[in-house]
């Protein structure tokens, strides 16, 4: 069998990775491929113990994410939901701990696609894991710095249901999918800024642009 194809679906919260992370699978399943999907090692930690992880329990999460990537079963597609590097972030953002980059970045260059979930859609409470709309813009933006800083590619996904999954698929499979293209693959235009608002407004000012 050919090497899968390794994808990680990146993002701060609320920002439907595990969505878009159901909707490629079953969007590739669909065509017969094999599809393996891995899954937030985080929120199995969180709702076995009842709280979010300590500055020292981080790395083992960290850890336990990649070990689960790299043990993956052989599949077509390989899609990671989040990666040791959401937990190298949060340890900075959260503890100020920059020790997990660089196991989380060298884990990184082993997809050949990083998709970041754009901050579009609204943030809603749901849980222990949810910080609020100030961190998930502190996330996001440090999320975009790191990539940015080491020359790590991402595209940014944008849209609601169908739109988001068509907004992925123009970047894995651009020219290719049958998906109706409500909206294009959007790439971020301004790398100074990752405020809601105005990432809100640059989708809503896009999407116009295409219906016309």
């Amino acid at each position: 069998m050919a090497q899968p194809l390794k994808l990680a679906i990146l993002g701060a919260e609320c920002t439907g990775k595990s969505s878009l992370v159901a909707a490629l699978q079953a969007h590739w399943q669909a065509r017969g491929a094999k599809v393996q999907v891995v899954h937030e090692v985080l929120r199995q930690w969180c709702d076995q113990h009842g709280r979010t992880p300590l500055a020292q329990e981080q790395i083992a999460i960290a850890q336990a994410q990649a070990a689960l990537t790299e043990h993956a079963a052989k599949a077509d597609y390989l899609i990671a939901d989040t990666s040791p590097l959401m937990t190298a972030i949060y340890s900075d953002v959260l503890f100020q701990d920059q020790s997990l980059y660089p196991f989380a970045l060298k884990h990184q260059r082993i997809y050949q696609h990083t998709l970041v979930a754009g901050l579009d859609l609204p943030w809603q409470a749901d849980g222990i894991q949810r910080d609020g709309a100030d961190m998930r813009r502190r996330i996001d933006a440090r999320l975009r710095d790191v990539l940015q800083r080491e020359g790590l590619a991402f595209s940014i996904v944008y849209g609601t249901g169908p739109a988001r999954l068509a907004s992925a698929l123009a970047v894995l499979e651009p020219g290719v999918s049958t998906v109706p293209q409500a909206r294009g693959s959007w790439r971020w235009l301004c790398d100074k800024c990752s405020d809601a608002d105005c990432e809100h407004r640059l989708f809503s000012d896009l999407q116009a642009a295409a219906t016309r």
